[in-house]
């Protein structure tokens, strides 16, 4: 079981309204036993109360001293069972599970794992160039066919893969609240590349207007006057006008989509190639999965996983002696 505390500034003032309240319940009967018990009994009473309390405070420090830890860490995280270990983000709304982040590339024919890294990062965003370069130098390949789920969708990562000859095949996440809202999407609006603008639902063109950037990334915006006067505003914008932001290697995102939209097969095969591998582990592995703590060991024992995960792989598809002839040779 990991002990795992993450929080911000005010968790130290909850700490505090978590333990008084224990204080001065055991006070309440103490102000009656002045009236009811003798002498020695009251004296017992003070002198245990008094103990408790003292022990109340020395936690209190305590806690204290691991919140300040905790907030000067970059992460505001520690955890008190695995010092490397962190919090994991999982499809559930609000929660999370304290443990490694393992990456994994499996070829689609044979199910072999191409390659693995174990991280303690909470996300998969900032994974996707790392492992699937490792997995093009392993193989030896000019070029890599990488498919990944939209948990890895990042466009710098993306434009990272272009640039070391890997496609890559995965699905953008929808974090707009338009298309929730019953609004256009920017997916509804398209670019005219030789025109340089979009055209919406309506049939209006957004002109470009100005260039800025933001974290790192350089990019273009866009928008028509004729919002106010247009009848699918409502459907539309709940501003002035509906504008469009554009990435200056937006057409890296707009082929990976393509690619998506002509082969929507390959989430599929997705699923059926790289989960294959981690049933299997996590069976092997049984409910506590990582039995070593700090991330060197646990990086050792996943690699002896993966080891006797690919063995058998081999195995199943060579057989046992063919599989023993290679080694030898």
């Amino acid at each position: 079981m990991t002990t795992m505390l993450s929080g911000t500034p005010s968790s130290d003032q909850r700490l505090c309204s978590l333990l008084i309240p224990d204080a001065t319940r055991s006070a309440e009967p103490s102000e009656t036993a002045d009236l009811q018990d003798p002498t020695e009994a009251l004296a017992a009473k003070t002198a245990h109360l008094k103990e408790k309390l003292a022990k109340l405070a020395t936690e209190m420090q305590r806690l204290k001293a691991i919140d300040k830890e905790m907030l000067a860490s970059p992460d505001q995280q520690i955890s008190l069972t695995d010092p490397d270990s962190r919090s994991m983000a999982t499809s559930g709304r609000g929660s999370g599970v304290v443990d490694y982040n393992v990456q994994v590339a499996v070829d689609t024919e044979h199910h072999l794992i191409v390659t693995h890294e174990v991280t303690n990062t909470g996300s998969d965003r900032s994974q996707l160039a790392k492992v699937a370069s490792q997995a093009k130098d392993i193989l030896g390949a000019d070029h890599l066919d990488a498919v990944a789920d939209r948990g890895y969708f990042n466009s710098p990562e993306i434009l990272a893969c272009e640039q070391a000859d890997i496609t890559v095949t995965l699905p953008k996440p929808m974090t707009s609240g338009a298309k929730s809202d019953g609004r256009f999407g920017k997916q509804d609006f398209v670019y005219l590349p030789t025109e340089d603008v979009y055209r919406c639902p309506a049939g209006e063109k957004l002109a470009y207007r100005y260039t800025n950037e933001e974290d790192g990334k350089t990019l273009r915006r866009y928008w028509t006057t004729a919002c106010s006067r247009c009848p699918l505003k409502s459907r539309c914008t709940t501003g002035p006008e509906r504008r469009i932001t554009r990435w200056e290697h937006e057409h890296v995102l707009e082929a990976v989509q393509q690619r998506l939209d002509e082969n929507p097969q390959a989430m599929r095969v997705r699923r059926e190639t790289v989960e294959h591998p981690f049933g299997t582990l996590k069976m092997r592995m049984g409910a506590t999965h990582f039995l070593m703590k700090r991330l060197p060991k646990v990086a050792t024992e996943m690699a002896l996983h993966v080891l006797a995960y690919n063995l058998t792989r081999v195995m199943n598809i060579l057989g046992v002696k063919p599989l023993i002839a290679a080694i030898q040779t």
